[in-house]
């Protein structure tokens, strides 16, 4: 036997699997990490609690497969995906020179609007496929450069190294003997040529970096080098696979051909369609990245990215006390026979693509005297299918092909409710893999292919066929109209 170890490194934490030939998961490990929520919006990490939640996830998941009877030789490769735009710095030696910056901080506001009155909106554009946003790493880093005087004076002198969490582990997994990343993470820096597939010297001396040292870059599926992990292994095995999370998801569900789509739905959603061997520049609100790529292949995707998804029901669940557990959530949207005409417009944090509102408030519209906290809670999960829609069809209208299916992995994907309605509001199938652990799957799935163990992308299509399929059932356009007409009533 041979198994592949997938890991799945998250901005809540990590997890470690152990996957046969087959795909199918034969033990599992997770470790909590630390994330902390500071002042005017930043959020950070500790580097090396990162790592070590690694180590912590990995150790479990061993232990487990161990106790089942397995031995360390049949674990052959590793796989790893990562929370895609957080990044840290170090120097030489490997010392963190500040703590990790995490994809959801907001300290590069202020620069990003400099950014746009100074007229870079087109250049970067046009060479990342991104948006002037503090979602995308760049801004965060020329914040530091310009507020902190270690890390201004080390990236002048050429002693800083910088890294998205997959570069960072790697780098602390083979003692500083490795320094590369993968397209998929560097498409989400704003320091990377997306067509041509380099980092763009001219980008990063505009943003005053021309100091930075950056890793090398190679494709998500290729040998980045060996690791025991910290003792946790008698033998190194190799790592043969590192993909950003959401490619790492869409690869994992299959979308292996243009037209196919995946949504990922978590506390936020990103919905990447599959667009081929070719970059395609969105007119709609989408950004142009990465999908996934080998030695032989390089794919591209359009990406949506929603803002708010199972947040909303957190806060509902928190703040206002409506439930205690979400999976209560879909019989209490049922208790009703439609929403009531009421929609809740999730913008706790702005709205995302394909509206780009980042300084809307989140609104409730339609109450009556006879709605109930029943038509709210309809409304809240109603109101990721309607953000789905609102991306898929500008995804449609940039690529001028329609979707051919949807496949949707993360926890509310559990949720049926959500899912058929989903179906009933696109006319089209919407799939689950019934396979919660997609983004470590997606990872172990490259890494099986560099090692050999996979034949080639298409034999993958034959694993994990045991799907749920979700066909359209009841025409749901007319609620869809309405909240259009709710997101039109800005409050």
């Amino acid at each position: 036997m041979s198994y592949i170890l997938g890991i799945d490194q998250g901005t809540s934490g990590t997890k470690a699997l152990l996957f046969d030939r087959q795909g199918k998961p034969v033990a599992r490990g997770s470790a909590v990490l630390k994330t902390s929520y500071l002042a005017n919006g930043f959020v950070e990490q500790e580097p090396a609690a990162i790592y070590q939640n690694v180590l912590a996830a990995v150790g479990q998941c061993v232990d487990v497969f161990l106790a089942a009877g397995g031995q360390p030789g049949e674990i052959e490769v590793c796989g790893l995906s990562n929370q895609r735009e957080t990044f840290v710095l170090w120097d030489k030696a490997g010392t963190p020179l500040c703590n990790a910056v995490v994809w959801q901080c907001k300290r590069s506001v202020d620069i990003c609007n400099r950014w746009k009155e100074a007229g870079y909106d087109n250049l970067i554009r046009s060479r990342t496929g991104l948006l002037i946003d503090p979602y995308f790493s760049g801004s965060k880093l020329v914040w530091l450069y310009e507020n902190d005087a270690n890390v201004r004076g080390r990236i002048d002198a050429g002693e800083a190294y910088f890294g998205t969490v997959d570069t960072w582990l790697l780098y602390c997994l083979t003692n500083g003997a490795r320094y590369y990343t993968d397209y998929t993470n560097a498409s989400r820096t704003l320091f990377f040529h997306l067509k041509g597939l380099h980092w763009d010297r001219e980008l990063l001396q505009t943003f005053g970096l021309a100091g930075l040292n950056l890793p090398m870059l190679k494709p998500s599926s290729w040998s980045f080098g060996e690791t025991d992990f910290d003792g946790l292994l008698p033998a190194p095995i190799r790592i043969t696979g590192m993909i950003g999370d959401s490619h790492a998801a869409a690869f994992g569900e299959g979308c292996f051909a243009p037209g196919e789509a995946k949504a990922t739905l978590g506390t936020g959603c990103s919905i990447l369609m599959n667009t081929g061997t070719q970059c395609m520049d969105s007119r709609n609100g989408m950004v142009s990245t990465i999908c996934w790529s080998t030695s032989e292949t390089v794919q591209y995707a359009l990406e949506g990215v929603i803002v708010t998804c199972g947040g909303t029901l957190e806060w509902l669940k928190n703040e206002l006390q409506l439930f205690t557990d979400s999976r209560q959530t879909e019989e209490m949207a049922r208790a009703v026979k439609d929403n009531g005409g009421v929609y809740l417009i999730p913008a706790f944090s702005g709205l995302g693509a394909p509206h780009w509102q980042m300084d809307r408030k989140a609104s409730i519209a339609g109450l009556t005297f006879g709605s109930g906290k029943n038509h709210i809670i309809r409304a809240a999960l109603e109101s990721i299918p309607y953000q789905i829609k609102d991306v898929l069809l500008a995804m449609e209208s940039d690529m001028g092909i329609g979707m051919t299916r949807l496949m949707v992995d993360g926890g509310i994907s559990a949720n049926t409710f959500v899912t058929q309605f989903l179906a009933d509001l696109l006319q089209k199938e919407v799939v689950t893999i019934g396979q919660p652990d997609i983004s470590a799957l997606g990872a172990a799935y490259m890494a099986g292919l560099s090692a050999g163990l996979f034949t080639d992308v298409d034999s993958l299509r034959t694993l994990n066929s045991e799907k749920k399929v979700f066909t359209p059932g009841a025409e749901v356009a007319g609620y869809y109209e309405g909240w259009r007409d709710a997101v039109r009533c800005r409050q």
